[in-house]
């Protein structure tokens, strides 16, 4: 098995991409060891390798981050090997129905927050996945619209600015309603 390797614009995060599905039913964002218990046996993995403390299962990728204390040189060998060893001995990414898990959300019968979503999702998301991350929208309210950004999205120094001038003024053009992008407060 082949493994590609990919830097993100976030120094502290590596897309890894085995070659076979990951999460094709929607990323799954894990920023604790605890959060991947029991519902990912990959992420589980990858937490169990010292100085890993982010996973984001893509689509048909896996981003890893790292403790600002551990260097990739180091680290990255031994994800390599977390990966290759569970999808060679063919583990489920996913743990049951881990993905089926329903949130309280916004009002998606909304017209607005339909466009938005429609923007988001052949605008946004391909431009974020290809850095290994993804944008998850969690409301508007009042001209203001949410958002969550996950993976290496999450943290990484530029994020600021995709959502303000990138996302923001995108919105702004397209979606008269829309005022502002926040960030989404966890």
């Amino acid at each position: 098995m082949f493994i590609q390797t990919e830097a993100t614009p976030n120094p502290a995060t590596l897309k890894f991409i085995p070659g076979a599905p990951v999460s094709p039913n929607g990323g799954m964002d894990f920023r604790e060891a605890e959060d991947a218990t029991g519902r990912s046996p990959l992420a589980e993995a990858l937490f169990a390798v010292e100085g890993v403390v982010g996973v984001y299962l893509g689509g048909d990728f896996v981003s890893v981050s790292k403790a600002d204390a551990v260097d990739w040189p180091a680290l990255k060998p031994a994800v390599l090997g977390a990966i290759m060893e569970h999808f060679t001995r063919g583990l489920p990414v996913l743990a049951g129905d881990a993905n089926a898990a329903a949130e309280d959300g916004p009002d998606m019968n909304d017209p607005v927050v339909q466009q938005i979503n429609e923007l988001l999702d052949t605008r946004v998301r391909p431009a974020v996945a290809g850095d290994g991350g993804d944008i998850v929208f969690r409301g508007f309210e009042e001209g203001v619209v949410y958002l969550s950004m996950q993976g290496a999205c999450a943290g990484c120094p530029s994020s600021t600015a995709t959502l303000k001038m990138g996302i923001e003024n995108m919105l702004r053009h397209y979606v008269p309603e829309v005022q502002e992008v926040r960030p989404a407060p966890f």
